[in-house]
């Protein structure tokens, strides 16, 4: 007999959570919620019949990473941004300095159809 349930079940989803999630990446635990519901829903079945219970569904319904997780992720989508926002100030530059020289060939070009007419 449980003396109490609650407790019991959090520790259940806690030694799952604790098996499933470090072998994942922040973003792959964000993406496999369900494969780990999955895993809780499992574990739980599986004990708490023994006792009684039946298990019809585990939800993970949020992942709360610690606070230094979160600024580091905030920190890598920052300087992918800012990578991203440079490549592409690069890339319009290059175009302008190619159009720039395409203007120029043909100024120069026209220019020397014009003196050949002459």
């Amino acid at each position: 007999k449980l003396s109490d349930v609650h407790a019991q079940i959090d520790s259940y989803v806690s030694d799952v959570v604790r098996s499933q999630v470090p072998s994942m990446t922040l973003d792959e635990a964000f993406e496999k919620k369900d494969d780990i519901s999955n895993a809780v829903q499992h574990k739980l079945t599986e004990e708490m019949s023994n006792y009684g219970f039946q298990i019809h569904k585990a939800l993970v319904t949020e992942l709360v990473p610690n606070q230094e997780v979160v600024r580091s992720m905030n920190e890598i989508n920052k300087q992918k941004r800012l990578r991203d926002a440079s490549i592409m100030a690069a890339e319009a530059e290059k175009v302008k300095v190619v159009k720039a020289a395409e203007a120029s060939a043909d100024a120069a070009q026209l220019q020397g159809e014009g003196i050949a007419r002459q």
